[in-house]
């Protein structure tokens, strides 16, 4: 028969929960000052007509998160995943930033 979690073990888990409820919110404020950033690069990659994607950055890029993720004991497989989840999201708004620069629609509309 399992035993019954104390109250002490009920505090440790809504303590434990409260603080990924923080880290999360942490992590969505940082991903909006990342995006904040890449849609100004996007911008500028408009502006010179560079490409939307740069595959050399990117590598390079996953290369370093894979380091720093084995340094902090993050699995690297998972660490290059979101990576790459957020680099198709970049490169799909450098694109679209692109297109209204081509076509002239500066009213952020899609």
């Amino acid at each position: 028969m399992s035993q019954q979690p104390t109250e002490e073990a009920w505090a440790r888990l809504r303590y434990l929960r409260g603080s990924i409820d923080n880290l999360d919110a942490a992590l969505v404020h940082l991903l909006a000052e990342r995006f904040k950033c890449t849609q100004q690069v996007g911008e500028l990659k408009a502006a010179y007509e560079l490409p939307p994607a740069d595959p050399d950055r990117e590598a390079a890029q996953i290369t370093r998160l894979r380091r720093m993720a084995e340094e902090a004991h993050l699995d690297p497989a998972f660490a290059e995943k979101f990576l790459n989840f957020i680099i198709e999201e970049v490169i799909r708004h450098h694109r679209a930033i692109a297109d209204k620069a081509l076509t002239g629609d500066a009213s952020g509309k899609s």
